[in-house]
């Protein structure tokens, strides 16, 4: 039994996570159990990691990077490497004896390398760039034969009838484009013109199998074609006069009409109509012969004249002017193999090319040239593929194992390292937050990174024309002045700055201590909104009523205004009274309420605890229930990740990822703040009444009782209330 290889964990974020630091690591990564791994997939862009090695990485090209074409990576790598360790080492400088040349594909990378170092003017040199292969690559696009399979008449520019016939091919067959943008022709392009040169070659030498004796082939051909143009009408004419000979009755039928004429005089003719081109191609007179020159129809004069020149004159030896059926029928099985052999013509895009041009073009040792070009440029194509598998390796050794760290464990977020899916940070309220992720649709995104229970604050981020969307997430610190529309600035990875606003919001406690207050502030601030309202409704009564009033005391007649303004306004005493019992009232009751407390004695401070927890115990209980169920991964799952662990944010690690301003400790500070408001009168009576309260609880726990007279001590104030009665009932009696 194959002994399992030992592998080391880590806790966070709730989560057994790998520990990934070892080539041997990285050579065994296939053999974890995936259900340990942190995620299950990633995307491929609006991560803070190299797209082009995680292109290289993603075989299916499908944008997402998944577990197979990550261990595949892994077995790839680990295979063209002496030790594994070099992967682990990472670097973008590969030494050549780390490459393993004792298999077939390392011993071509390690040629590869070489040949690369010596077109740098390096043969010498024992280790190899990434900026080194990059530039040999980018070279080899520029050159003439870059290895890319397509060639251009730029290719053959010395010489000028190959690169001709580049171009004609180029133009019937389609381009295609290089590696360098300049489109040219492949091998298939290629080959599919030669393919058809060939058939038109054996097209032409089969016209003497067929029995098409008419020489030359080129007359045959436009004789062929000549009486094809016009089979159909010519057939047509005989068979009528066939009729009208047969009956002679049929022969006013099978000619136009008059009506016919008058319904093709009402329209704008000419010979090209297609009502002249369906009447027959000449009158139907009962005899045999159709003539070729006059009384034909002036629709198909043009096409009778082509047949006359190229089929009547070379077949009968004459131009005859008029054609007998015989004749017809002669003249078709003459040509009847010349028309089976153009029926026979392969379709190609090259036209109707003459036999001397086929001919021409296979002698002219043309295809022997293309096709040398063509290997040339595959020579290079062999070059150019182990160069980008040089480049890979390279990238491989560089960024595996930081892929690794952000993949099958999130080592890199925890050691606070700057995870890949880690945007920046957010400086904004007084704080930085240092977990914010590229979204690429806010509404979307926030739909599943709900889930999250933590306090995300989406942000519209732009710079030079730029614009992007973050989510930032608060996870220390109140919340109470952060809203919509609110202003920041975002520092990319790359140290760019950003302005950002927030554009939505979700909220979520971000501690328990935040969660303590937030009663008391939803209160004052409902006071606040209810006391503004009510002034505003006031104020608006009062100038909706000194509007109404002014408008009366202009309209009024001069005699009233005297007499309205010396009447005296008379005291309502039942309001008046009204307002005394409602004062009293409530004096009464704050007066009972607080005997019944101060009756508590030593358990004031209890029911004052009470009365705190049951205010903010609610509220606090919620937060304490969200704050456990804090998680990194419905974040990411809305981002494109699958996450395959709970990933929780606890309150150590939420502090870390939130950071409030802080005065250094070394720095000196002025506490006197010119520009403070002052509140003596306030801060004095506010003190007043607590000394008094205090001074009353003293007394009332007997804290007082050996510096006050017995008469003062509550017992003694206790005992003296149920002797007066006792004296006036006696006095009574």
């Amino acid at each position: 039994m194959q002994q399992q290889y030992a592998w080391q964990f880590f806790r966070a974020g709730d989560v057994d996570q790998v520990v990934i630091r070892t080539g041997q690591d990285i050579a065994h990564i296939g053999e974890l159990d995936q259900k340990l791994w942190v995620a299950l997939a990633c995307p491929t862009r609006g991560i803070e990691f190299d797209g082009a090695t995680l292109d290289l990485i993603d075989e299916s090209k499908d944008g997402r990077i998944r577990p197979p074409e990550l261990v595949a990576a892994c077995a790839w790598a680990v295979a063209r490497v002496r030790d594994p360790q070099v992967l682990a080492d990472g670097g973008d400088v590969l030494q050549l004896a780390s490459i393993n040349d004792q298999s077939e594909d390392g011993a071509l990378l390690l040629a590869e390398a070489r040949r690369v170092l010596a077109l740098a003017g390096m043969p010498e040199a024992n280790s190899i760039t990434l900026a080194q292969v990059q530039q040999r690559l980018a070279s080899l696009q520029a050159l003439r034969f870059n290895g890319d399979g397509v060639v251009s008449a730029a290719t053959a520019a010395d010489d000028a009838a190959l690169a001709a016939l580049i171009a004609r091919i180029q133009e019937t067959y389609g381009a295609v484009d290089g590696c360098d943008g300049v489109p040219g022709i492949d091998r298939a392009k290629a080959e599919a013109f030669w393919a058809d040169v060939q058939s038109l070659r054996t097209w032409f030498a089969q016209a003497a199998e067929l029995g098409c004796h008419l020489q030359p082939r080129a007359l045959a051909l436009a004789a062929a074609e000549a009486v094809n143009a016009v089979q159909a009408k010519v057939d047509d004419f005989f068979a009528r006069t066939r009729l009208v000979e047969f009956d002679a009755g049929a022969r006013a039928p099978l000619n136009p009409t008059e009506q016919g004429y008058a319904a093709l005089g009402a329209q704008v003719l000419s010979q090209a109509s297609e009502a002249i081109a369906a009447l027959p191609l000449a009158a139907v007179t009962g005899e045999r012969s159709l003539p070729l020159v006059y009384g034909v129809n002036p629709a198909w004069a043009a096409a009778l004249q082509t047949l006359r020149e190229q089929a009547v004159l070379p077949v009968f030896g004459e131009a005859l002017t008029a054609l007998s059926e015989t004749q017809w029928e002669q003249l078709k099985t003459m040509l009847a193999n010349c028309q089976q052999w153009l029926a026979a013509c392969p379709a190609t895009p090259l036209g109707t090319p003459t036999e001397a041009e086929v001919q021409q073009l296979l002698a002219s040792g043309q295809q022997a040239a293309l096709t040398a070009l063509l290997d040339h440029d595959d020579a290079e194509k062999e070059h150019g593929r182990q160069a980008v598998a040089l480049e890979k390796l390279i990238r491989l050794q560089r960024d595996l194992l930081p892929l690794l760290n952000n993949f099958v464990s999130f080592s890199s977020f925890y050691r606070r390292e700057g995870a890949a899916f880690q945007a920046g940070t957010l400086f904004l309220d007084g704080r930085s937050c240092d977990l914010t992720v590229e979204v690429a649709d806010a509404a979307a995104h926030s739909a599943l990174a709900a889930m999250a229970k933590t306090y995300l604050a989406y942000c519209e981020c732009r710079r030079q024309g730029e614009k992007k969307t973050i989510v930032a997430a608060f996870t220390a610190g109140d919340v109470d002045f952060l809203f919509v529309g609110r202003n920041g600035v975002f520092y990319d990875r790359a140290g760019k700055d950003w302005d950002a606003t927030i554009v939505k919001l979700i909220d979520n406690p971000t501690s328990i201590g935040q969660a303590f207050f937030s009663p008391y502030k939803k209160f004052v601030r409902m006071v606040e909104e209810q006391v503004a309202k009510h002034a505003a409704a006031k104020n608006d009564l009062v100038n909706a009523s000194l509007s109404d009033s002014a408008g009366k005391l202009v309209s009024a007649p001069k005699d009233l205004a005297p007499a309205a303004a010396s009447t005296p306004r008379k005291t309502d005493v039942g309001t008046v009274a009204a307002i005394g019992v409602a004062l009293g009232s409530l004096s009464a009751v704050a007066v009972g309420i607080f005997g019944k407390f101060i009756e508590l004695g030593p358990w004031i401070p209890v029911a004052i605890l009470g009365i705190i927890l049951a205010i903010s115990g609610p509220s606090m209980l919620i937060a304490w229930l969200k704050l456990r169920q804090r998680s990194l991964g419905p974040i990411l799952d809305a981002s494109g990740w699958a996450i395959n662990g709970r990933m929780n944010i606890n309150q150590g690690l939420g502090r870390s990822l939130s950071q409030t301003a802080k005065v250094p400790l070394n720095a000196k500070r002025n506490l006197a703040d010119p520009f403070a408001e002052t509140h003596g009168w306030r801060n004095t009576l506010w003190l007043l009444a607590l000394l008094m309260l205090g001074t009353l609880l003293a007394w009332r726990l007997h804290w007082l009782d050996a510096a006050l007279p017995a008469g003062w001590q509550p017992a003694a104030t206790a005992q003296a209330a149920p002797a007066a009665p006792a004296a006036g009932g006696a006095a009574v009696q």
